[in-house]
């Protein structure tokens, strides 16, 4: 009910033109500035103050002050607290720059004739890098509550070829954690829009003499629409001229522009921004398969399934002997699924199901609820009472742990498929099979089985494309949530 709600908003939005909301996002940023200025003090001078105190350090004040100076300086040089990035939420920046932080008062020490700080007052400074992660990941959370409420949108006019503007109009479409909505479009062809959006005007055949008329039409849409901002769409009859003279005019009148390249699904930290001859050149790196990062994924996998094997090997016990009592019939249950190139391994849960349950399904394929390859079905027969709750929780997966020590499966990665499924895959479902399946993954924090094929390919494709260690640390933190949530597990 609550997508309903957001998506008929954001159509209303769409279709009706209107001025620029009171409540916009960079209102709604606004008082995030100083908030995160406080934070970062506090974070970083309170811990400080009392580290100096406490090994008797002279001008204890005075260095924790010098020492939230530079974390605050060096967070403004690197744009943290610019309104684009406050509600971003990504840890790396915040890493980056509290290891410069780290940096430079070392330098600063060494150059003042100081001896090397304590290891409690190195450790005084760990707080600040906890506290800053923590309340961008709040503020992140935030923002994008409020953008599914339909609030502290900003309204786009999207400029470019028809075809351009449907495919701009549908992505924007398909989620709702971001503060963009289209309400209206200019169009550089006489192709029609399908998407709906209204368009203002049709750009006429690029000409030197006619340039001027882009942007004094482009200007008159913002403003019958109340746009936020203007999305330019490069194409056939774009061209790079006729987007810098369009640049110019929208600037001058103070009107922000964004340029959608047509790349796709592709993470921030692949991408390296560059110039030649007057070029803007986007450098696209390739998908992480080798190197450190791999090799780390690798260890990390290993070490964690056995230390959480380790771990939990009581309530493993537990399990297994209430799966036993449950019902007749085996603790464990054989499956063989498919792994990374394409290659079966075998793979184990705990039964949740009656004895025989394969050869019940395909009396039960009539009552599949998966519009894909997978078969889903809430309410199973097959399913024991025990099973049940195991499913509820995803206590029947940790069985898994096996398969990730013996290097089959990841920590995080795509769900495993069934050999009957890769078999129905065209080539853009197989790259899902270009890394290790998962444990958990984008697909078991995002609603599981709630979501439609298309979603659970397109999340498994974008995590296969854009992986790296931070995205899998915090995979495993919102699994946590999703496990005690439940949502879409059955």
């Amino acid at each position: 009910m609550r997508r309903f709600s957001v998506a008929a908003a954001r159509q209303a939005s769409a279709v009706t033109p209107r001025k620029p909301s009171t409540f916009r996002r960079d209102t709604k940023v606004g008082w995030y500035l100083p908030v995160a200025l406080f934070v970062d003090s506090v974070g970083l001078a309170l811990p400080l103050a009392t580290a100096l105190f406490a090994t008797d350090e002279a001008h204890a004040v005075q260095y924790a002050g010098i020492a939230t100076a530079v974390w605050l300086l060096v967070g403004a040089v690197g744009q943290r607290y610019a309104s684009w990035n406050l509600g971003e939420g990504r840890a790396g920046p915040v890493l980056r720059d509290w290891l410069v932080m780290l940096g430079t008062l070392a330098v600063l020490r060494t150059v003042s004739g100081l001896d090397s700080a304590p290891p409690a007052v190195c450790a005084a400074l760990v707080p600040s890098l906890v506290l800053a992660i923590a309340f961008r990941k709040l503020l992140h959370r935030d923002l994008v509550a409020t953008c599914r409420d339909a609030q502290a949108l900003r309204h786009v006019l999207v400029v470019g070829e028809s075809g351009a503007v449907d495919e701009a109009v549908g992505k924007l479409a398909q989620r709702t954690d971001h503060e963009y909505v289209v309400v209206g479009a200019c169009v550089a062809d006489k192709r029609d829009v399908l998407s709906g959006v209204p368009v203002y005007t049709r750009l006429r055949e690029e000409c030197p003499a006619l340039l001027a008329d882009d942007a004094k039409a482009v200007l008159e849409a913002a403003d019958a629409f109340g746009a936020d901002v203007v999305f330019v769409t490069p194409g056939g009859n774009m061209s790079g001229d006729r987007l810098r003279r369009l640049f110019w005019a929208l600037h001058d009148h103070g009107c922000p522009v964004v340029v959608l390249p047509g790349v796709i699904d592709v993470a921030r930290h692949r991408i390296r921004l560059g110039s030649a001859a007057g070029l803007t050149l986007l450098h696209i790196a390739p998908p992480t398969r080798h190197g450190l990062a791999a090799v780390l994924k690798a260890v990390t996998d290993r070490v964690g399934a056995f230390l959480l094997l380790v771990a939990m090997a009581p309530v493993l016990a537990v399990l297994a002997l209430a799966v036993r009592l449950g019902s007749p019939g085996p603790v464990f249950y054989r499956q063989t699924r498919v792994g990374r190139h394409n290659k079966p391994f075998p793979m184990w849960k705990f039964r949740t199901m009656v004895v025989g349950a394969d050869r019940l399904k395909s009396g039960l394929e009539t009552a599949n609820e998966n519009d894909g390859h997978m078969f889903k079905m809430r309410h199973d027969p097959r399913v024991t009472s025990v099973g049940r709750f195991l499913r509820r929780f995803s206590l029947d997966e940790l069985p898994q742990l096996l398969n990730v020590l013996f290097g089959h499966m990841s920590l995080v990665g795509p769900r495993p498929p069934l050999p009957e499924e890769v078999a129905c895959y065209d080539e853009v479902e197989m790259r899902r099979l270009g890394v290790k399946p998962g444990l958990t993954g984008l697909w078991q924090v995002s609603g599981r089985s709630d979501l439609t094929w298309h979603e659970t390919v397109s999340l498994d494709l974008r995590y296969v494309d854009n992986w790296s260690l931070g995205w899998d640390m915090d995979v495993m933190v919102r699994t946590v949530r999703a496990v005690l949530n439940g949502r879409g597990a059955y």
